[in-house]
């Protein structure tokens, strides 16, 4: 059986997790120019990004659930994981900075915001913006053992805005651009997904010697 994912774009947990997580890395990038910057230490700078990390982690998982023939509805309530937000931490000591900005300059960077969006308003860019809220509506259709699970691709960042020989403002910002679903069976391998956060699930759902949780 296949591992079944539903994507919807849309704009701590242990080591174990943390230490396996697809991950991408993005090195310094040519500075971007900032849209209006209410509240920073200056307009019109630049933003110059470095340690842009990409990184889908599980948000919730159910324990592993028994389906007789003919397959049925999975109803074990997904266990919360890992809460995605979206914020911007400024270095002690800098001169105050605009965190919506930011996160557009973020986005524009990994190409989740367009660059004709900066000083508009987007979903990316909205501090403390609510995260997704990992609920299971899943049936299948064969009988097994069944896990669900949910995950986001979550994006960080640092930065340095400036504005000529003004100090620059310094920070970390973090964001997350993609919230997705799944459903596994534990003796069925996932290597055909390629998805890691598949692979987490059912290790920690289904165990360590089950079938999909080994690469």
């Amino acid at each position: 059986m296949k591992i079944k994912e539903t994507f919807l774009s849309a704009c701590a947990v242990a080591a174990l997790l943390a230490g396996t997580a697809a991950c991408t890395s993005e090195g310094d990038g040519a500075a971007d120019k900032a849209g209006p910057t209410t509240g920073a230490a200056c307009e019109n700078g630049t933003y110059t990004w470095s340690n842009v990390n990409k990184k889908d982690i599980l948000t919730g998982v159910s324990e592993k659930q028994e389906i007789g023939k003919g397959g049925g509805a999975l109803t074990a309530a997904l266990k919360p994981l890992h809460t995605p937000r979206t914020a911007v931490t400024f270095a002690k000591g800098a001169p105050a900075g605009d965190a919506e900005a930011a996160l557009l300059s973020l986005g524009v960077r990994i190409g989740e915001v367009s660059p004709d969006d900066v000083g508009t308003s987007n979903e990316f860019a909205h501090v403390g913006r609510d995260a997704p809220n990992p609920v299971n509506r899943t049936s299948v259709t064969a009988a097994g053992t069944f896990v669900d699970y949910a995950w986001v691709r979550e994006v960080t960042g640092d930065f340095r805005y400036a504005c000529g020989t003004d100090k620059p403002v310094t920070g970390r910002a973090v964001g997350w651009t993609v919230d997705g679903s799944g459903v596994l069976e534990c003796s069925e391998p996932v290597v055909e997904t390629g998805e890691k956060h598949a692979m987490e699930a059912a290790l920690l759902a289904c165990g360590p010697d089950a079938a999909a949780a080994k690469a």
